[in-house]
């Protein structure tokens, strides 16, 4: 089983592996896929890599795309539960024009912001891949 995550890890040129908790990313994200994280094979603990002069500005860079992405990534979860909720008002509102107008609105505001997160996400991500 290592040698298989062993084999995806190179294949998707990470240096480490990167745990998934509700597919968000990890905050070392864009270092790893700049090659700036190295598993260390006495410890088996992802490391920063030390070349060219250490941490730079760059990497601090990284690490605050990795950040908002995870932060985009928690709204764009927050934005579906809300159109859940607005789902759940639109079923008890049991025919109340004043109840299915608020549900729709809730689930249509909710639509709006998932829409806006996903683009943000896909910016950030595009952004994080191509600096290195």
């Amino acid at each position: 089983m290592i040698e298989i995550v062993t084999q995806l890890i190179h294949r998707f040129g990470l240096a480490c592996p990167e745990p998934a908790f509700f597919g968000l990313p990890t905050w070392y994200h864009y270092l790893n896929l700049a090659g700036k994280m190295e598993l260390d094979s006495h410890t088996g603990r992802c490391e920063f890599v030390t070349l060219h002069g250490g941490f730079q500005a760059q990497d601090m860079a990284l690490v605050l795309l990795a950040v908002v992405d995870i932060l985009l990534r928690l709204s764009a979860l927050i934005a579906i539960g809300y159109v859940m909720y607005g789902g759940f008002r639109l079923i008890t509102s049991q025919g109340d024009s004043n109840g299915v107008k608020a549900a729709q609105q809730t689930i249509w505001n909710a639509l709006i912001g998932l829409g806006i997160s996903l683009a943000a996400i896909g910016g950030v991500a595009f952004i994080g891949t191509a600096i290195k």
